[in-house]
Formats: C-alpha cells, structure tokens, sequence
C-alpha cells in the first residue's frame, strides 16, 4: 500500500467515475484500474463496487476511505515538520452548523497553516450531514449542540456511528433579531411576547425533525415560520421582516453586521455546544488548533 494509492482512492470517491479520476490526477484509465485493483487485492477487500451504471463505494470501503484520508493527513504533517519544501498539500474539514465561532476559528486556521498549498474544507450545513461527515471521517470535527429536548435521540445516533460528543461550552438561549426589532430594548424576551413575529430556522432536508433542529425550541407551535439554508438570508430576513431566531447568544459584529443583537429568552433549557469526533478517529495538528481557536472566541 502506497500513499499514492491512497490518493487514488479519494480521488474516485470524490468524483464519482474512473475517468474523471484520472483526468485529475493526470494518469491514464487503466493505471489507475489497476492501481486500485492492486491495493484490493493486498488489502483483501472491495473498496468499490463495479456496475453497469457505474462505480461506488462499499460499506467496507467507507471505513477504509476514512482511514485513508486520516494517514494522508497525517504524512502531510509529517512532511511539513521534517522536509524543507514544506511538505504536501494540507487539509483540513469541519462541518458545522451555523455559529461565527465557527467561522472566525476557521480565518485563524488558515491564517496559521494556510502556506503555498492547502485544501480547507468549512462545511456550515444541516445537523444529520455533520453526523454523516464525521462518521464517514470526511470532516475529522462536527460542531453541534445537545440539550435535554434532543439529547437522548443523538446520542443514541452518534454511538451507533461510533462518535463521542465532547462539551465546549454551556450557553442560555438567546434570541437573534434586528437592532431596530420592537423588542430589541428589552432585556429578557419571553416566548409569549415573539408570537406575532416570524421565526426564522435551517431547514435540515430530508432529516427535518425536531431533534435535528438548530433551535433549541422548535417544538413549540409558531403561526409564522420561514425556514432557509444559509446564515447571510436568515439575518437579511431578521432586519427585512422584523424576524426573529434562537441561537446560543454567542454573535460577531464583523461576520454578523451590527444591525443584529442578541437578547436572553425566558424559561427554556441550556444549550451545551460541543463537537464530535469518531471514536477510532486520531485528533491532528490542525485539528487541534482549530479547537484552542474556537475556545478563544467562546470567552
């Protein structure tokens, strides 16, 4: 088994087809058949399944691909510390859902490491594709939060992708409106006094239960609902629609603007914010300080 094989093995995993695979990596079809073949054979399993209509993954070959991007991870740390040239190409995956602490840990990590050659991936997107990343070890870390509404069903969910959940922070639940909101004077707002305005949520595709909801109250029946994939349109409906969203309180006036403001809402449970790891999965450098990053703008 090489490195190279290695890469290989990514490379068709990403782009779905033999030719495509080959294009990128500037070698011809059948080296790269072969290749792969090869490593099948001495590794004693069936990475891809071949059909008419094309090659995919197998079950063991979603393990095996995790594993794979971990060492390549790992040799390019290695080559970093030790080789004068720098090394080979960096990378780095978070997926997360949608926190500026995120964000803003993730500036830092490519302003740390981010040299000649990099590939960063930040993945802000729904709750169970973080859980499917980390499991199948595309991202090496998932951002989440677990509380006593949907604690139970994820981490039930978690253990049987065989993932742990590690608590960063303990957050109240505060609410996410314009500076200009009618609201926006108080200092506590309670659930009764949102009720006439729209609430603004992520949706979260084909898994969109309440327990892989962003918002720690998504339970509760609301008159006016509005859902939306990404953070920049929710916070333009907040300041267009007079809107509101619930989060962890923790904002950024650079990523977020100044016209969105935080305030405390009444009477509902604590948010423990964490991130999740693979249990056979080995924490990297970058990994690391991605993390002592994030801690920084949890303070």
């Amino acid at each position: 088994m090489t490195l190279r094989q290695l890469e290989y093995v990514i490379a068709v995993s990403e782009t779905g087809t033999i030719t495509e695979a080959a294009n990128r990596l500037y070698i011809s079809q059948p080296s790269l058949t072969n290749s792969i073949h090869e490593l099948e054979k001495e590794m004693n399993i069936h990475i891809f399944n071949r059909t008419n209509k094309g090659i995919s993954l197998s079950k063991e070959g979603e393990d095996f691909l995790g594993y794979a991007r971990q060492v390549l991870e790992q040799a390019a740390i290695l080559e970093d510390r030790y080789k004068r040239n720098g090394g080979g190409k960096k990378q780095f995956c978070v997926s997360t859902q949608h926190y500026s602490f995120a964000v803003n840990a993730f500036v830092d990590l490519v302003k740390k490491y981010g040299q000649d050659e990099y590939d960063f991936r930040l993945r802000e997107t729904q709750t169970y594709e973080i859980i499917d990343d980390v499991a199948q070890m595309k991202s090496e870390l998932g951002i989440l939060f677990l509380n006593d509404f949907n604690k139970k069903v994820l981490t039930k969910i978690l253990k049987s992708h065989n993932l742990e959940f590690h608590q960063l922070f303990v957050a109240k639940p505060h609410v996410f409106i314009s500076s200009t909101h009618p609201l926006a004077s108080n200092e506590i707002i309670t659930n009764k006094e949102l009720e006439s305005y729209p609430y603004l949520s992520f949706e979260q595709g084909d898994h969109n239960s309440f327990y892989f909801s962003e918002e720690i109250f998504s339970s509760s029946e609301r008159k006016k609902n509005i859902r939306v994939r990404d953070r920049a349109t929710l916070f333009n409906l907040l300041i267009g629609l007079n809107g509101y969203t619930v989060c962890s309180g923790v904002i950024d006036k650079k990523l977020n603007g100044k016209n969105i403001i935080s305030v405390p809402l009444a009477g509902e449970d604590d948010m423990r914010i964490g991130y999740i790891s693979h249990k056979k999965g080995h924490l990297g450098n970058l990994g690391s300080y991605y993390l002592e990053s994030m801690q920084k703008y949890l303070k």
